[in-house]
């Protein structure tokens, strides 16, 4: 059976999935939701004894209707096979009295693998027979650019164009990227904040003689942020996974709800928690755990949105963000579907910089939600106390999930914590964090010293960047985005 998406801010045009994965964003820049999903039948229970591979596959199917079984299958086949070194893809640990959902075992060591080694198979069976090719632009904080330049490099027909705020990710996120092989590949620094970034990429997809021009060429723009459906619509596999392994280890029995505590900064990965509940999964609370760039705590706890405030660069830099894009989806839901109203408070964010729910949309959001945040000083001290206590090496976006997680009563309900990095992508802040002198030490013996003392083995994916040449070297303003993705076009796809 087809699912139509619509754009957010209104239902009068709908496009099937596949459509909507391929354009990324809707023309009015709302972005896609259906309408369907509250009626959507998914039974939890019967993915209990499924594999992970098993349960995205009824995932996919049941938020992507228009893909045919064989083309799912297809698609899980490509995406989860040996580019994870756990055959559980996201396995499930025990810290404390809490769990730890691992999302860093990919090919990139970040939970974005796990949506962006399936992305670009859902997009390639998209494009079906089409001609057209298909330019990804993307707007990264620091692990969505290597993991899209990862899942994208040499996939036919399609070409991927990312930029990332020059100096505001670590070194290794920097040489994960432009060091990245492939002959469809772009990356480019740009002067100015994530922010910054994500606002030009989003003004590129909007600019008619742009896209005009590209499509007279037969290309067609499209995005790896989890502004795209399919990018958002995978990670809700891990949710369902989680609660099966806490079944299976008699954490709770089938039926019992859940809470979930997601480090984030635009609000994707919490929000396929929020489908996953959508969906009827056990979920009490999803806990949104910030940084010092906590305007969405505030929202969470205020209903007020507010983006005017200063921007401060921290040790978790994939959160340090101030304009949450999937924020507007959980709007759109908790609105009961007012696409007007979603529209009214996204032109006061574009033209004032703020905007507050009413009492009724905040209330409802507060059901579900709950929020809190950690600063750089707090971070670094759950990293050496997780390290001192449990004997676990956490990274700077974990510790912030677990700081939050700490402060909340559990009520004796089960709970999960999303770990989202690999520690040895951020070696010199963890490092620091357990008291170890960093001055003077590149990423690389820092990477080094880390693993030494915690007794693991650096990720042969970050130590072979040691030895890699950098290929990638442009940084651009921000007025030069469109014209350096429109030359990328040029030499990609000749």
């Amino acid at each position: 059976m087809r699912t139509f998406y619509h754009s957010t801010r209104s239902s009068a045009t709908t496009v099937t999935s596949k459509q909507a994965i391929l354009q990324g964003l809707a023309p009015d820049g709302g972005l896609f939701v259906t309408d369907a999903v509250d009626q959507m039948e998914l039974d939890y229970k019967s993915l209990l004894s499924k594999n992970y591979q098993d349960q995205a596959r009824v995932v996919l199917s049941t938020l992507l209707g228009d893909y045919t079984d064989e083309e799912i299958d297809r698609c899980v086949k490509k995406a989860y096979s040996n580019q994870f070194d756990n055959p559980d893809i996201t396995p499930v640990t025990k810290i404390g009295d809490d769990w730890l959902l691992e999302l860093f075992h990919g090919p990139t060591c970040a939970f974005k693998d796990i949506a962006l080694q399936m992305l670009p198979q859902l997009m390639n069976v998209a494009r079906g027979e089409s001609e057209d090719s298909v330019m990804i632009v993307t707007a990264t904080s620091g692990d969505t650019g290597k993991a899209a330049l990862e899942g994208f490099a040499d996939v036919p027909g399609c070409g991927v164009t990312v930029f990332y705020p020059a100096g505001k990710v670590s070194d290794i996120q920097h040489l994960q990227m432009v060091c990245q092989k492939g002959s469809n590949v772009a990356v480019c620094g740009v002067r100015g904040t994530f922010d910054d970034t994500q606002t030009g990429v989003k003004e590129i997809f909007s600019d008619p003689e742009l896209n005009a021009r590209l499509a007279q060429r037969h290309i067609k723009l499209s995005s790896a942020n989890s502004i795209n459906i399919g990018r958002l619509v995978p990670q809700v596999t891990y949710y369902f996974f989680v609660y099966s392994k806490l079944v299976e280890r008699e954490a709770i029995k089938a039926g019992d709800k859940v809470d979930f505590c997601v480090p984030t900064g635009n609000f994707g990965d919490v929000l396929a928690g929020y489908l996953a509940k959508k969906l009827d999964l056990p979920i009490r609370h999803l806990i949104v755990a910030s940084n010092a760039n906590n305007v969405l705590t505030n929202f969470i706890t205020t209903g007020r949105y507010d983006r005017r405030r200063p921007f401060i660069k921290t040790i978790s830099p994939s959160m340090d963000i101030l304009v949450s894009s999937n924020l507007e989806r959980l709007l759109y839901y908790e609105s009961d579907g007012d696409a007007d109203y979603v529209a009214s408070l996204m032109q006061q964010l574009n033209d004032e910089g703020y905007y507050e729910v009413t009492k009724s949309v905040k209330e409802r959001i507060q059901k579900t939600f709950l929020a809190g945040y950690a600063d750089d000083a707090v971070t670094k001290k759950t990293i050496k106390e997780t390290f001192e206590n449990e004997g676990r090496l956490v990274d700077p976006h974990t510790a912030v999930a677990k700081t939050v997680l700490d402060s909340i009563e559990s009520d004796g309900v089960q709970r999960v914590c999303l770990s989202t990095a690999s520690p040895f992508k951020f070696s010199a802040d963890v490092l620091s964090a357990l008291g170890e002198d960093t001055a003077g030490k590149d990423g690389f013996e820092c990477m080094d010293e880390l693993a030494k003392l915690a007794g693991l083995a650096v990720p042969k994916q970050l130590s072979e960047l040691r030895s890699a040449p950098q290929l990638h070297k442009d940084v651009e303003d921000l007025d030069q985005m469109p014209a350096f993705v429109e030359n990328s076009c040029t030499r990609i796809f000749r």
